[in-house]
């Protein structure tokens, strides 16, 4: 006989069966209630998210992650200036931008139910991201490089319209604070800023053109990795990118509500990696995941930027300058400390003056001194072109190329009133208009015009609507500062003099300076 088969129904193996059927309906019954209790939401409420695109991705792997929260997230991701003008329009539930100055800017834009702060969900410093090459010219990794050093040579640094991007307004803080210790501030900073403009950009991603090499970049610290960049933080502080979290006018309440459950979700500790991720640091300055790295605490932006703005347009005006230049005999003087005459300095000058301005400004060139064409005091040598060209086909060869005519003296009067109709005759609409006097002395032309029969010419010739001033630029001990000054400021300009010919370079900077910044 073979062997007998154990009874299926022996109350062991019933009681096992029982007790496994048990625990798997106990553990069943808790799973489906959980799945059940994740998914019983009466609705599913879509919250709608506009997010600026660097931390549009973190905020949409943070809503990923509640899979039992009632509410879904529709993540888009816009950049801030095209979302300003959108708002007017269609508004979605919550709007991240980078900056709280894009709210200020959203209100003035027309957008007037719009609040102008809300929490911060992240943060990001502004530094200037230097390549490795340009870092080591620096010292670096000895030391860091300073941003007062980066801007004080000849760098060349990129950074986005200020008028579009926060990061590019708070280089334009940073460049007013180094200014602020100059021996003339305002002139210091309309020279820092007109290096900036040459390359400026209108979006962040032309900074990293490979067809435009850059020594460096004014841009976000989570940009630093991306592009294996040496970070310079600024000293002080200047404003971050602070990542406002707002609730816009319009949802109903239950939609604000959930508004409110994402935003505690976004600020809760389990989200940070995500942020880190993208780059960015806490709301608080603290890196994430890093805590080595030093706090950088927030700085806020600018309650009302107008000014600065207003700045940054004036230095990316273009300008028409009539310039007279003295060639009197006493351009010949030599200034003992150089070893060099005062005509060379003065040409030094204004050929480095001529560079700081636009391409696209419009320079002509007129000497003067007494009997250079006949009996006029003043003959062209450049006639008014852009800058552009001048550096291009080598005029600026004739400009090295004056001298001081012996025993000429200085027509000052009537050259000043020629060069003055002939600017107001051809003044341009859109542009600075100037002329530009650039002397050592004061008027020896017995035969010309007197000074009131010039002051009184140019007050007639005067057009609130179509300014024109004259920017007098005086050298050497034989100047008289008080003529100089009335002249200019009888058309709205003003006068710069030096005793010292050394100083004309300082001179002209400083002239010029306040001229990029009206």
């Amino acid at each position: 006989m073979g062997p007998v088969a154990r009874r299926s129904d022996s109350p062991v193996v019933i009681l096992s069966i029982l007790l496994v059927l048990s625990l798997a309906g106990w553990f069943g019954f808790d799973y489906l209630h959980e799945r059940l209790s994740s998914s019983s939401c009466d609705t599913v409420a879509t919250l709608s998210v506009v997010a600026a695109p660097s931390i549009a991705s973190a905020v949409a792997r943070v809503s990923e992650q509640d899979g039992a929260a009632c509410y879904r997230v529709e993540v888009i991701a816009r950049d801030s200036a095209e979302a300003v003008e959108s708002l007017a329009q269609a508004k979605p539930d919550v709007w991240i931008p980078e900056s709280s100055q894009w709210l200020l800017r959203a209100q003035r834009r027309g957008a007037w139910d719009i609040p102008v702060t809300g929490p911060s969900i992240a943060s990001s410093p502004i530094v200037l991201g230097l390549t490795e090459t340009a870092a080591r010219q620096f010292g670096w990794p000895e030391r860091t490089p300073t941003w007062a050093q980066v801007f004080s040579g000849e760098t060349a640094i990129g950074l986005v319209d200020p008028a579009v991007d926060p990061a590019g307004l708070s280089a334009l803080i940073a460049t007013g604070e180094l200014s602020g210790s100059a021996p003339d501030p305002a002139g210091s900073y309309a020279l820092t800023l007109r290096k900036l403009t040459k390359h400026a950009v209108q979006k962040p991603a032309e900074l990293f053109d490979p067809a435009r090499p850059l020594d460096g970049v004014v841009t976000p610290e989570s940009d630093l990795g991306k592009h294996g960049l040496v970070g310079v933080y600024a000293d002080p502080a200047v404003p971050s990118l602070d990542y406002p979290y707002v609730v816009l006018p319009g949802p109903d309440q239950g939609k604000r509500d959930v508004a409110q459950q994402f935003l505690s979700r976004l600020l809760d500790q389990t989200s940070a990696g995500q942020f880190a991720e993208a780059g960015l640091r806490g709301p608080d300055g603290r890196a994430l995941g890093d805590s080595s790295a030093a706090v950088v605490r927030p700085v806020a932006p600018p309650a009302d930027p107008d000014q600065l703005l207003n700045q940054w347009a004036a230095v990316n005006r273009s300008a028409r300058m009539q310039v007279l230049l003295d060639v009197s005999g006493s351009m010949a003087q030599v200034v003992p400390e150089t070893a060099t005459d005062r005509m060379t300095l003065t040409i030094k000058a204004a050929e480095l003056g001529i560079r700081l301005f636009k391409p696209t400004t419009k320079i002509g060139l007129w000497r003067f001194s007494t009997n250079l064409d006949g009996d006029k005091d003043y003959k062209e040598l450049l006639p008014v072109r852009p800058v552009g060209e001048l550096l291009a086909d080598g005029s600026l060869d004739e400009l090295r190329k004056v001298k001081a005519i012996r025993n000429g003296a200085t027509g000052l009067y009537d050259s000043v009133l020629a060069a003055y109709t002939s600017a107001r005759q051809n003044w341009e609409p859109g542009r600075i208009n100037l002329v530009v006097v650039l002397t050592d002395g004061k008027n020896e032309d017995p035969q010309g015009i007197t000074q009131e029969q010039l002051l009184a010419q140019l007050a007639e010739l005067q057009d609130p609507k179509r300014p024109l001033q004259i920017i007098g630029i005086g050298i050497g001990p034989d100047i008289d500062p008080v003529e100089l000054r009335a002249i200019s400021r009888a058309t709205g300009g003003d006068a710069y003099t030096t005793e010292d010919p050394t100083k004309i370079v300082d001179v002209f900077y400083a002239a010029m300076g306040r001229l990029l910044e009206k």
